[in-house]
């Protein structure tokens, strides 16, 4: 009898605690608007917002590529299941048209939707809160002027218990720092603006730093590389792999036009990235630059050097003559598996000298070759680079047809021998399996543009640039 009270008395109390925790997680909705009269927003204020959406790359979540822009559905796979982004254009039944300003401000601040219910973080507000009212009004107004699109998005498809919403407000507690972002005195005002913008709605970290096991980033290892759709994103501190440093130049030139001829174009996930930046003024892209420049550190002497040496190999050998088949860095081996399908897969490209960025970058320069994780060099070469819809681009063909997994593993493992001095990849035969059977999904982009419906991104013109 006592321990059948005992064990009452603990079911109660366990109901209590998870009701209180209910109670607690609850967030008050906040009451429809009437749809705004996109004739009544200031235009100046929705082109402010347009370049602000894409510094969040927005779109690239909130739109099925070749459907209509910032309409939701897109799928998002993570390591606890797939959530569907949501219909962010001002439809009023099925995206935000009924949300006030107010409502989107905590969407962003506090990762509440209009409704009450917390919002998972791959929307990522957990970056988007140190954004100032200012700017969230200007993207507000941008997205109540875009075309109202009457879609709903599936639902989500997440494990057991993750799709009871309120979970999520522990999630916080634990990872999540509501407040807007605070200058730094003792730094400079490009400092500060790129601060803002890299670590606010650019959420750069969001794929550069590693997740723990609940998904939340490190904070210890801040900018220290993670993933994005399939591919690697990079450290962008102190441990970057780049043979060559990065300094402010580089990095300003690179955001700018997506490439850059000491690194090659941009890939992946980051090709969108790069194709939204070219909306901002060359103040923004060089406050950018400074900031990460300035998170990555100075190269030491050693490393500089090497890199300075290299930069003159490579140039020395543009204006050599040599011919695409003898401008491997080290003689392959006779009966070189490796060197032969480089000689006719990649040599004509990226040993002939071409310049950037319509010819393939030298590997001695590659960061993907000089990677601890072959992902990026895998993905690139069995997928290529896809040209962009009605423009000059960037473009390499795909080779998933014509090279076997052994041929990719030898064409791997030599590229690896012959253009670094890293040690040979580990696990490179299941990695490069995987990546072809999609059981390691990789989302395809061409480089450098935007291939989410790119006229509906921002306005027509483009005032601010400076090219």
């Amino acid at each position: 009898m006592r321990k059948s009270r005992l064990l009452g008395g603990l079911g109660l109390a366990g109901l209590l605690v998870l009701a209180g925790a209910f109670v607690w997680a609850a967030e008050p909705e906040i009451d429809v608007a009437e749809p705004v009269d996109p004739s009544s927003l200031d235009p100046d204020l929705v082109e402010e917002g347009a370049r602000l959406a894409a510094v969040g790359n927005c779109i690239a979540c909130h739109t099925v590529p070749g459907g209509e822009a910032f309409a939701g559905g897109l799928p998002l796979p993570t390591p606890f299941g797939t959530i569907h982004s949501t219909n962010i254009t001002p439809d009023p039944e099925t995206g935000i048209g009924r949300w006030s300003e107010a409502a989107f401000r905590r969407s962003l601040h506090e990762g509440v939707a209009r409704n009450g219910s917390h919002l998972y973080p791959a929307f990522p507000y957990t970056h988007y809160t140190l954004t100032s009212d200012e700017d969230v009004a200007a993207l507000y107004a941008y997205l109540m002027s875009r075309t109202p699109v009457e879609k709903t998005a599936p639902e989500n498809d997440l494990v057991f218990p993750l799709g009871f919403r309120p979970l999520l407000a522990g999630w916080k507690l634990l990872y999540f720092d509501d407040g807007r972002f605070e200058p730094v005195a003792a730094e400079s005002d490009d400092w500060n603006r790129g601060a803002y913008l890299a670590e606010g709605l650019g959420h750069c970290s969001g794929c550069h730093t590693p997740r723990n096991a609940l998904g939340a980033t490190i904070d210890d290892e801040h900018w220290a590389g993670g993933e994005a759709e399939g591919w690697t994103a990079y450290a962008i501190n102190e441990s970057n792999p780049a043979p060559v440093p990065w300094d402010t130049d580089a990095l300003a030139f690179y955001l700018r036009h997506g490439w850059h001829p000491a690194h090659g174009v941009s890939r992946g996930p980051m090709a969108e990235v790069t194709g939204n930046l070219g909306r901002l003024p060359d103040s923004d892209i060089h406050a950018i630059a400074v900031y990460t420049d300035a998170v990555m550190g100075e190269p030491d002497a050693a490393r500089q050097t090497a890199a300075d040496d290299l930069l003159a190999a490579v140039e020395n050998g543009r204006g050599s003559g040599q011919s695409a088949d003898t401008m491997a860095a080290i003689p392959a081996a006779e009966g070189d598996r490796g060197a032969a399908l480089y000689a006719g897969a990649c040599a004509s490209c990226h040993s002939a000298g071409r310049p950037q960025p319509y010819g393939g970058l030298d590997f001695r320069l590659s960061t993907a070759v000089h990677s601890d994780n072959p992902q990026n060099i895998i993905n690139v070469t069995l997928y290529g680079l896809p040209p962009a819809d009605g423009a000059a681009s960037p473009i390499m063909p795909a080779f998933h047809g014509v090279l076997s997994d052994d041929d990719m593993v030898a064409l791997m493992s030599y590229m690896r021998e012959t253009f670094t001095d890293e040690p040979a990849w580990e696990g490179l035969e299941e990695r490069v399996a995987d990546t072809r059977s999609g059981a390691h999904h990789v989302s395809v982009r061409p480089a450098d543009m935007i291939e989410r419906a790119p006229g509906n991104l921002g306005a027509e013109e483009q005032p601010w640039r400076q090219d």
